[in-house]
């Protein structure tokens, strides 16, 4: 399996939740539109629009971006090094605005890659749609207009554990799981993030919980493209 020069990849994942606590509280637009979107999905299912907003937090019209934390490697294979830098906040433009400086920078000199689990079918999309709607500019690393498939620079390890079975769906959890990975699911999983951020108010443990995803998605990539490993001691995360 070919890979790129770890020095020029991003790994990263996202937390997202719904744009409101409760149904009860959406504006009555945006009511009459999720209920339209959630019947949809209700077809030959029992259950309500109201009972299926906790769902909300997935699609980037209903929902938003919490957390985006992301991390680098460096170093040689026998002391490599993945250092972590989170992005959180209840003001999502601010976030997403903080996280489009550090790609402006990093990006600037070079070919560069960013790498998540399912990321081609939900962080990068999630990050690009959240981004126009609040009217800014995608940086060139998400902007993928007029690139050719080959030269799109984002990697999915959900798609290279595919194998060009185009059916195949596994999580995050499960492939860590598989390949010998400490598992990042000791505390909460992505169903209960909504919970966390609107009844606990604990922000910070969302921001633990995504930091730990970014650990293990650089870690399966290391591991299926045939690199050494990090130890644990040489995850450091900066402020």
């Amino acid at each position: 399996m070919s890979s790129f020069p770890l020095h020029t990849i991003l790994f990263l994942d996202i937390e997202t939740v719904s744009q409101y606590s409760t149904f009860g509280e959406v504006p009555d637009d945006w009511a009459a539109l999720w209920r339209h979107k959630a019947e949809n999905m209700l077809r030959d299912k029992p259950g309500t629009p109201e009972e299926l907003y906790g769902r909300a937090a997935i699609y980037a019209e209903f929902g938003k971006i919490i957390c985006i934390s992301c991390g680098v490697l460096s170093g040689p294979p026998a002391d490599r090094k993945l250092l972590l830098k989170s992005f959180y906040g209840d003001d999502e433009k601010e976030l997403l605005g903080q996280f489009y400086d550090l790609l402006h920078k990093w990006g600037s000199e070079g070919q560069k890659h960013l790498c998540a689990h399912n990321g081609k079918d939900f962080d990068f999309l999630y990050l690009c749609r959240r981004m126009i709607i609040h009217g800014m500019k995608l940086p060139s690393v998400l902007n993928l207009a007029g690139k050719k498939p080959w030269e799109v620079p984002h990697i999915d390890t959900m798609e290279l554990w595919k194998f060009g079975e185009y059916k195949s769906f596994i999580s995050l959890n499960l492939l860590a799981h598989t390949l010998g990975i400490p598992t990042p699911k000791d505390d909460i999983d992505g169903s209960q993030v909504g919970d966390v951020y609107w009844k606990q108010k604990d922000l910070l443990r969302i921001v633990t919980y995504c930091q730990k995803d970014v650990v293990t998605v650089a870690q399966v990539y290391l591991r299926m493209t045939g690199e050494t490993l990090i130890h644990p001691e040489n995850i450091m995360i900066k402020a």
